[in-house]
């Protein structure tokens, strides 16, 4: 009796080991995006999923799911087999909703394990080329000479622009009025019709505008010039209270906690692979991206550092959490 009953076991048991012992990976990989296909995280997973695949040796697909706050996708990855076949693409927003959320339906920190920076891009303070200013000095002149009077058009509230918006005032300690517009095209309608003055986005979608001579940026907010656009400084460069400015977005891939340390670290390898070939840094440079991968633990301190700062943003800006 206790000889059968232990085959039984075995043998209700040899399923599951048959899978934990399955090669890495097994089957189709899913890269989940919180953001509509088209846009910029959305290409960025396209572009890497494509270059994995093949040395991964199964197909990796994108699967859409946007939502405000990315609270979508990070719910259904959150709750996906920990076996590394489904991956969230987290970035800046990622921190910026585990600052901004009162309760989200998993834990950014806890429910989630980090594989790799994919990418960086660049914010910029831009001003129309018709307008009073040419040089981030100016600006700053002006503002500390007519407190209040100075407004900064960025996109929503909430947004990692609003919030570096903010960042940016209170860095350089201006007393200027923060103007939250529902997108980037509204905020360049204001900015070219002198509604604003000034506004903080990120460059890509500034890009056309300012190759067109529509708008001149007065600097970049990361630590470094940005390449595709190496005659404007960082705003660091200016020194005084900026010269540790530094602000800048980024997306990267993170699994389900609980996947196995093997399969990390092979998601990692791969597209650290795919991150070096010349085709994709041109192709993510054509997107205003900068190729940029990292180890895991690296990734995991951006998120939790970003997700800090954009914390103590939100409770000195009095931003109400949503």
């Amino acid at each position: 009796m206790h000889c059968r009953r232990a085959i039984l076991l075995s043998a209700a048991a040899w399923p599951l080991a048959s899978r934990a012992q399955q090669p890495f990976p097994s089957r189709t990989l899913k890269i989940v995006v919180p953001n509509a296909a088209g846009g910029a995280a959305d290409l960025t997973a396209r572009t890497v999923a494509e270059k994995i695949s093949g040395p991964l040796g199964q197909a990796v697909v994108i699967e859409n799911k946007p939502s405000a706050g990315g609270i979508v996708a990070g719910e259904a990855v959150a709750r996906a087999e920990p076996d590394g076949h489904t991956l969230l693409l987290v970035s800046s927003g990622t921190a910026v909703s585990a600052a901004l959320f009162k309760s989200l339906p998993f834990d950014t920190v806890k429910d989630f394990a980090p594989v790799s920076l994919l990418a960086t891009f660049d914010l910029a303070i831009v001003v129309s080329e018709a307008g009073r200013f040419k040089t981030l000095a100016e600006l700053l002149a002006y503002a500390r000479a007519n407190p209040g009077k100075l407004n900064i058009g960025t996109p929503q509230i909430g947004t990692t622009q609003h919030l570096a918006a903010e960042l940016f005032k209170s860095t350089a300690g201006i007393d200027a009025q923060v103007v939250p517009f529902n997108g980037t095209p509204p905020v360049i309608t204001a900015l070219r019709g002198g509604q604003i003055d000034a506004a903080i986005d990120i460059l890509g979608p500034l890009m056309g505008q300012v190759q067109g001579g529509a708008l001149r940026p007065l600097a970049v907010l990361g630590a470094q010039r940005a390449p595709q656009l190496a005659a404007v400084p960082a705003a660091r460069e200016t020194g005084g209270a900026l010269a540790k400015f530094d602000v800048s977005s980024w997306n990267g891939l993170a699994v389900p906690a609980k996947t196995p340390p093997a399969a990390i670290a092979r998601l990692n390898r791969e597209l650290h692979a795919a991150l070096a070939l010349p085709d994709v840094k041109k192709r993510l440079l054509e997107l205003n991206l900068v190729a940029h991968g990292s180890t895991p633990a690296q990734l995991g301190e951006h998120l939790a550092a970003d997700t800090r700062r954009w914390a103590e943003v939100i409770e000195r800006a009095k931003i109400p959490r949503q």
